[in-house]
């Protein structure tokens, strides 16, 4: 497709695998890739979690109809804010009336709980950095755990088309629609997922993905101190504030080590 066809539209010109012209006497550099087959790639590598996807979402929506969430609100929770886990935690509690005080509390545990994404887009920080800020505005809002788990093993097998994270993103967020709105018509058929053990297809699927990204026996230690935090303040505070405690211990460990065997 010619450079001129994407005139006009900020994100597709983003989207556009042109090379950039640089100032005046450099040659024209090629842009960081984003392609159709990067996106079919990240579909691919998603669809293991699909089937777990599934039911959450569907536990969600006949969450949302247990509480008295209307359809529509259920819908533009999942199309809007998706927030996976989050939204399932602001079901649990969801009030009929609300007072400022609710509010800012629920604000507070769906921040904490999604806090790790702070250190997760960090961490992949230097390949996005190659793209627009339009792109990764885009791109970013379909972010999620599985988003950034592919990514960062798909970085580290040395990849590095974005459209790896697109198509993963879009997958997901409409798997996620489309099944929240199953689970609302559905009421309570799955609104325990625990019952039937689909509770562990995600841990499943976060510990097949990251084997690859194994370095050795130093490498173990960050991974080891993030676990062990996040355990013990799991059992010493109420809440979602063993995600980011441990999060924080597991990265502030690897930091102070040295990479070299």
């Amino acid at each position: 497709m010619r450079v001129d066809a994407w005139r006009g539209f900020p994100l597709l010109e983003a989207m556009s695998p042109e090379p950039k012209p640089q100032s005046p006497g450099q040659p024209a550099v090629k842009a960081a890739p984003i392609t159709m087959g990067g996106m079919l790639l990240g579909l691919r590598r998603v669809s293991v979690l699909i089937p777990g996807i599934v039911v959450f979402a569907v536990a969600f929506g006949a969450a949302a109809a247990a509480k008295g969430v209307t359809g529509l609100e259920a819908f533009l929770m999942s199309a809007l804010v998706y927030a996976g886990v989050s939204q399932l935690v602001a079901m649990e509690l969801w009030r009929p009336e609300w007072s400022w005080g609710a509010i800012a509390g629920l604000a507070v545990v769906t921040a904490t709980v999604n806090a790790r994404m702070v250190l997760q887009g960090a961490a992949l920080q230097p390949w996005f950095a190659q793209y627009s800020r339009t792109l990764n505005a885009f791109h970013l809002f379909f972010y999620t755990d599985a988003n950034w788990l592919i990514g960062t093993r798909y970085q580290a097998e040395g990849g590095r088309d974005l459209g790896v994270l697109v198509g993963a993103g879009l997958a997901l967020w409409l798997v996620w629609i489309v099944a929240t709105m199953l689970g609302y018509g559905l009421g309570t058929l799955v609104a325990d997922p625990r019952r039937y053990g689909i509770d562990l297809v995600m841990p499943i699927f976060f510990a097949a993905m990251i084997v690859p990204l194994w370095r050795g026996r130093r490498g173990m230690v960050p991974w080891v101190v993030a676990g062990l935090v996040a355990l013990v303040t799991a059992k010493l505070v109420d809440g979602y504030a063993f995600i980011i405690v441990g999060s924080l211990a597991g990265a502030i460990t690897g930091a102070f080590r040295d990479d070299h065997p």
